[in-house]
C-alpha cells in the first residue's frame, strides 16, 4: 500500500505532466495561428509575391501538426513512465526536428519579408 506522501508526489507529478502537455498545445495553437496569419491574411494585404506567403503558411500548419503530435507522444511516454516509477527523457530527435523546422520557417519568413521590401 502506498503512503499518502507518495500519492501526493504522484498527483503533483501527474499535474505537472498535464501542464506540460497543455504547453505543447499552446505552442501548436501559436503555430496554427501563424499559419492562418502568414498564409491566409498576409497574401490578401500584399501586392505580388503571394505564393511565398501561402507556402510559409502551409509550413507553419505542418509545424503545428508536428507539435500536436509530439505533445501527444510525449504525454503518453511521461504517463507510462510515471506509472512504472521511471523517467521518460524527451526525444533528442523530436527536439532537433522541431527546432530545425521552426528556425527554417522563421528565417524563410524573414527572407520573404525582406524580399518584399
Amino acid at each position: 500500500m502506498s503512503e499518502p506522501a507518495d500519492e501526493d508526489v504522484s498527483r503533483r507529478t501527474l499535474l505537472a505532466a498535464e501542464r506540460t502537455w497543455l504547453a505543447w498545445w499552446r505552442s501548436g495553437i501559436a503555430a496554427a495561428t501563424a499559419s492562418v496569419a502568414v498564409g491566409g491574411v498576409v497574401p490578401e494585404l500584399v501586392d505580388g509575391g503571394r505564393t511565398a506567403y501561402v507556402v510559409l503558411g502551409i509550413g507553419y500548419a505542418a509545424l503545428a501538426a508536428a507539435v500536436f503530435l509530439a505533445g501527444a507522444v510525449r504525454r503518453r511516454a511521461v504517463e507510462r513512465a510515471l506509472w512504472r516509477g521511471d523517467y521518460a527523457q524527451v526525444s533528442e530527435v523530436w527536439v532537433l526536428v522541431l527546432t530545425i523546422a521552426a528556425m527554417t520557417l522563421a528565417l524563410a519568413t524573414i527572407g520573404v519579408i525582406a524580399a518584399q521590401s
